[in-house]
């Protein structure tokens, strides 16, 4: 039987400069990890067919769905500010697109899926690790509200990989708006190819901002959205890890979860990713590199904007509008991390005075914000008298606030996919268990609520329990 889905592939309708068609690498020996039911209901899709021998050949990669027209997409980027000419899918298959019963579009890919023409020496393939990483974390940050890619199924291939030493490989079927990227613009500009980047264009309007018309809309309208999602990053203390241009979805979704990372002790400058040996993507670059990356976008857009002069400075004044918006997101959502829905002058000195303190007295950035609706707060600090006294000023701000308790357990997950927590799920699988996968990821579908028997999920690491560098899957 020929397991087929309700595909609908307008990408695979663009030119073929746009792609390379090509199916995915046979694996030794499919084996099913775990199958995403909610996330299969909302495609429209039968979580139990997604786990039938026939559909886990197809989640691995050793049968073609019915309806699917592979391909592995073609982008450019610049990688830790360097320009790469050619990057695309080096390891990733697009099967094609389903529409959800809401009538929204997905892209299904297949992440590990052997090599292609872009892999440049590399294997394709990715083992358990990443894969889960990616699964584990992606599924956290659509739980707590964040614009992202989602993980819709895991299977092992039963084949080893090598990242230097042997390690037992897998595929992750990621679920997008769409894979398009700053850098699939920059592939087509780089070639002057003014056909190619029309069409693009048009595509990303159609599928992600319906109504809005032309480039510099287009620009606004990724801008606005890009702004707001690098608040929410900042809100949740997350650390993408590799903001490479190649790795911005122009849709507005968080793509490509390589090193990235949730910080426990709270400093801007925090870096996990053992390839950012400088920092350009630290904690509290994030906003920076995100304007860095839409100006890449922007120069891509010039050519359909028609006179030099006039575009540029059009162009500029809608990047620097970023700083505005981001802002406004920003202090919202603090606001309501310190039970606030109302706007006062001084809130933006409240809210950096307490990261000042936490900064200083290296506390947990989760569990200070979550311990304010809690009361408990004040633990998280070695010498509390520092918060105390920003306490003071904190309670008379909220006093005139009607529920503040209510906004913070609802701005302030308990939970998050703390960096030990998920390198013990990756331990476990490599030796064969998926229970501490399993828990986890049960755990981190209602991040703001913990459960008796999870309250240790909760916690931050103990000293000899930190991880403090994660790495690419590559």
């Amino acid at each position: 039987m020929t397991f087929a889905l309700p595909f609908d592939n307008s990408y695979a309708r663009l030119p073929d400069r746009f792609f390379v068609r090509q199916a995915p690498v046979p694996v030794a020996a499919p084996g099913l990890i775990a199958v995403n039911d909610a996330l299969a209901r909302d495609l429209g899709l039968d979580p139990d067919a997604l786990r039938t021998p026939e559909a886990v050949a197809a989640l691995a990669g050793n049968a073609v769905p019915g309806g699917a027209e592979p391909l592995a997409q073609a982008y450019a980027g610049h990688q830790f500010g360097g320009w790469v000419p050619q990057l695309g899918d080096g390891r990733a298959i697009l099967l094609g697109e389903v529409v959800a019963p809401d009538g929204r579009r997905f892209d299904l890919q297949l992440k590990g899926a052997g090599q292609t023409p872009f892999s440049r020496r590399g294997d394709g393939r990715a083992w358990i690790g990443p894969v889960m990483r990616e699964y584990i974390v992606s599924e956290a940050m659509a739980a707590l509200g964040v614009p992202t890619t989602r993980a819709l199924a895991a299977v092992t291939t039963g084949e080893a990989v090598w990242r230097e030493s042997a390690l037992p490989g897998a595929v992750l079927t990621r679920v997008a708006a769409s894979h398009i990227r700053v850098g699939t613009f920059q592939y087509f500009a780089a070639r002057e190819d003014a056909e190619a980047l029309d069409l693009l264009m048009r595509h990303v309007i159609d599928r992600h901002y319906p109504g809005v018309e032309g480039p510099l809309a287009l620009l606004d309208a990724v801008t606005a959205r890009q702004a707001r999602l690098i608040a929410r990053w900042m809100s949740l203390g997350f650390i993408h890890g590799v903001m490479n241009t190649d790795n911005m979805a122009v849709s507005g979704e968080t793509i490509d979860y390589g090193p990235c990372a949730f910080m426990d002790a709270y400093h801007p400058g925090k870096v996990f990713s053992s390839i950012d040996q400088f920092g350009r993507y630290a904690y509290g670059n994030q906003p920076r590199i995100a304007v860095w990356n839409l100006a890449q976008f922007a120069s891509c857009l010039l050519p359909l904007m028609g006179a030099e002069g006039p575009a540029v400075a059009a162009a500029t004044e809608s990047i620097n509008r970023f700083p505005a918006i981001y802002e406004e997101e920003w202090l919202r959502l603090f606001r309501a991390k310190l039970g606030i829905t109302s706007a006062e002058d001084g809130d933006r000195e409240l809210i950096a005075g307490l990261l000042e303190i936490m900064d200083a007295a290296g506390a947990d950035f989760t569990r200070v914000f979550r311990g304010l609706a809690t009361g408990l707060a004040a633990a998280e600090f070695a010498d509390p008298a520092p918060f105390a006294a920003w306490e003071t000023r904190w309670r008379a701000r909220i006093a005139a606030e009607p529920e503040p308790e209510a906004v913070m357990r609802a701005a302030n997950p308990a939970l998050i996919p703390r960096n030990h927590r998920v390198e013990e799920a990756i331990r476990a699988a490599v030796a064969g268990d998926l229970a501490p996968f399993r828990r986890l990821n049960a755990a981190l579908a209602q991040p703001f609520e913990v459960r008796a028997e999870d309250a240790d999920l909760a916690l931050a690491p103990l000293p000899d329990e930190e991880v403090r560098r994660t790495f690419c899957g590559t």
